[in-house]
C-alpha cells in the first residue's frame, strides 16, 4: 500500500492551497497517496484540481479582516481566543483523522492543530519571522513554540541572500530543523502572444477582498488602453463569466486557465501575499502591488520589491491606474528559478 501522506492548507485566502498544488504533484509523482484535509474555498478549489483524490474537512479558523487596516491587529486580537478553541479542536479531529484513513505522515501547510507524535510531519511556512510591528518579538516565539511540534520546518523560498521573503523567511537563530525547498508554484511559463494589458488578481478574506475588488471595478470602468481580465477569487460551483466592454470578469480561474491567462497578460495588479510573489516570479511578469491595508506582512514584501525596484505599489486608499504608468521604472519579477528535489525531501516520510 502506498503512504498515505495528509496534506492541510490553511483557508486563508487562496495561498497556502495553491502552493501545495505542486506539492501534491510531486507526492503523487513519488508514489504517495496524498489525503487532502481544510476548509472552505481553500478546499474547494482542491476538489477542483484534483477530484480524483480524497478529502475530509477540518474546523474552520474563520478568519476575517477589519474594514480598516489600523484596527487589523486589534481584530486578530479579539479573535485570538476562537483562533486557539478550533486549533484546539483541530488537533481532535486530526487524531481522528489518523485512524481512519491510517495516515504515515503529515504536511501542514500554516495549520498549527495538524500534527502527531506517532508519524513524521513537516510545517510549511515562509514566515519564520511574523512581523506585527513592535510585537514582533512576541508572535514571533509564539508561532515558533507551535512549529516545534513538528519534526520539520519547509520554507518555500531560496536560502541565499537572493531570496523573495526576506526577513520573512531567514531568521537569525531558528533551533527548529529547517529545509528551504525553494519557490512553489502550480505555474510554468509559456511563450504565448500577450492578449491583455491589465489582469487583476484578487484573493483573501472579507471584507478586504470585496471592498479592493469594488475600488478597482470602478476605477475600471473607463479604462480603454487594452483587454482587462478581472479574477474576484471567490471559490463558487460553477465558474461564471461576465463581459463588460473591454474587460472580462471572472469568478475564479482553475490552475490550467489562470496559468495560460498570466501567461497572456502584460501587467499584474494584485495583494502582494506571497504565493501570489512566487507565481508571478516563475512566470517572469510585471506587476503591481496593493497589499491588504493592515497585514504587515503583505506590507513588508511590497515594500520590500518595490525598494529592488522589482514592483511598484501602494496603499489600498490611495491606488488609482494612473500609477500603473510607474511600472515602466521597475525590473518585474524573474530569475528566482530552483528545481525542488522532492524525493530528499519526502526521505522524512520513509524514515523508520
Amino acid at each position: 500500500m502506498k503512504n498515505r501522506i495528509l496534506v492541510a492548507p490553511l483557508n486563508w485566502g487562496l495561498g497556502h492551497a495553491t502552493r501545495c498544488i505542486p506539492i501534491i504533484n510531486a507526492l503523487i509523482a513519488n508514489n504517495y497517496n496524498p489525503i487532502i484535509a481544510s476548509d472552505g474555498t481553500a478546499l474547494d478549489l482542491l476538489r477542483k484540481e484534483f477530484p480524483n483524490l480524497v478529502y475530509t474537512e477540518l474546523p474552520s479558523y474563520d478568519v476575517t479582516y477589519a474594514k480598516k487596516g489600523k484596527y487589523f491587529k486589534l481584530k486578530l486580537l479579539k479573535d485570538l481566543p476562537k483562533l486557539l478553541k478550533a486549533i484546539k479542536k483541530e488537533k481532535i479531529v486530526t487524531n481522528e483523522i489518523m485512524d481512519v484513513f491510517h495516515i504515515d505522515g503529515i504536511i501542514s501547510d500554516n495549520r498549527l492543530g495538524v500534527y502527531s507524535k506517532h508519524v513524521p510531519t513537516a510545517f510549511i511556512t515562509h514566515q519564520l519571522n511574523v512581523l506585527s510591528g513592535i510585537t514582533t518579538w512576541f508572535s514571533t516565539k509564539i508561532h515558533e513554540k507551535f512549529i516545534q511540534k513538528f519534526d520539520e520546518c519547509w520554507v518555500p523560498d531560496l536560502e541565499g541572500a537572493i531570496n523573495l521573503s526576506g526577513k520573512l523567511g531567514h531568521a537569525a537563530h531558528y533551533e527548529i530543523p529547517t529545509k528551504y525547498i525553494g519557490p512553489q508554484s502550480r505555474f510554468e511559463k509559456q511563450d504565448v502572444e500577450i492578449k491583455n494589458r491589465l489582469m487583476v488578481l484578487l484573493s483573501g478574506p472579507e471584507p478586504q477582498r470585496g471592498i479592493l475588488e469594488q475600488k478597482l471595478l470602478q476605477q475600471l470602468e473607463n479604462y480603454k488602453n487594452g483587454q482587462v481580465v478581472f479574477v474576484k477569487g471567490i471559490m463558487e460551483e460553477k465558474q461564471r463569466i461576465e463581459i463588460k466592454d473591454n474587460i472580462s470578469i471572472y469568478n475564479f480561474m482553475t490552475s490550467t486557465l489562470l496559468e495560460q491567462t498570466i501567461n497572456e497578460s502584460e501587467v499584474i495588479i494584485s495583494r502582494s501575499g506571497y504565493t501570489t510573489v512566487m507565481d508571478l516570479a516563475k512566470l517572469n511578469k510585471k506587476a503591481f502591488f496593493i497589499p491588504t491595508p493592515g497585514q504587515t506582512e503583505q506590507e513588508y514584501l511590497a515594500k520590500r520589491l518595490s525598494e529592488l525596484k522589482l514592483v511598484p505599489s501602494c496603499d489600498q486608499d490611495n491606488f488609482h491606474l494612473g500609477m500603473l504608468n510607474s511600472i515602466e521604472d521597475f525590473k518585474g519579477l524573474s530569475g528566482f528559478h530552483f528545481n525542488s528535489n522532492f524525493k530528499e525531501l519526502f526521505s522524512l516520510f520513509e524514515r523508520e
